[in-house]
């Protein structure tokens, strides 16, 4: 057996006039904030693209889905996820699990993780069990302890079955 992992991070800037879409849930920002970005700007889901991408040496979302393409203006950054677990799949290669957190001062993202992980597991043909959502502020601190911006840290792990010689 064949193991790879990857590691993906995103990180988007919070603005008024949009909204805030977190692992393909839609929140409500006490500060009426959402994510600015090309497409719906849901970190969480673009970091697990960018570590299943980077366990295969393929780049990031950036060269799959050009933020300068009008096809991914407001894009469902789920459907974009299904698309990268299908370049991951045509090369033989799948999915063992993931895990991410997200780093965000507001709003308190506990109440939704359990959706986000059903959310992104359905989107990639897995159990919830294989996806870990983590959230944690940052006290404070830089951009997002500041309420700037929202960012994602995420791992995937995938496995392919050797071919025998």
């Amino acid at each position: 057996m064949e193991l790879r992992i990857g590691n993906g991070y995103d990180i988007h800037r919070l603005v008024p006039g949009r909204p805030l879409i977190l692992g393909g849930q839609r929140l409500d920002h006490p500060a009426g904030l959402g994510l600015d970005g090309h497409s719906d700007a849901d970190v969480l889901v673009h970091a697990v693209m960018d570590a299943l991408l980077g366990a295969l040496s393929l780049g990031d979302i950036g060269r799959w889905f050009p933020p300068d393409d009008p096809r991914w203006l407001g894009a469902d950054s789920l459907q974009l996820l299904e698309q990268v677990v299908a370049l991951v799949s045509e090369r033989g290669w799948q999915v063992v699990n993931v895990d991410s957190v997200v780093v965000a001062e507001r709003p308190k993202l506990r109440p939704h993780i359990a959706a986000m992980r059903a959310a992104i597991a359905s989107s990639m043909g897995l159990t919830p069990e294989q996806v870990g959502v983590k959230a944690t502020t940052n006290e404070g601190l830089g951009a997002e302890g500041r309420e700037e911006g929202i960012s994602c840290q995420a791992v995937a792990l995938l496995m392919r079955q050797a071919v025998a010689r």
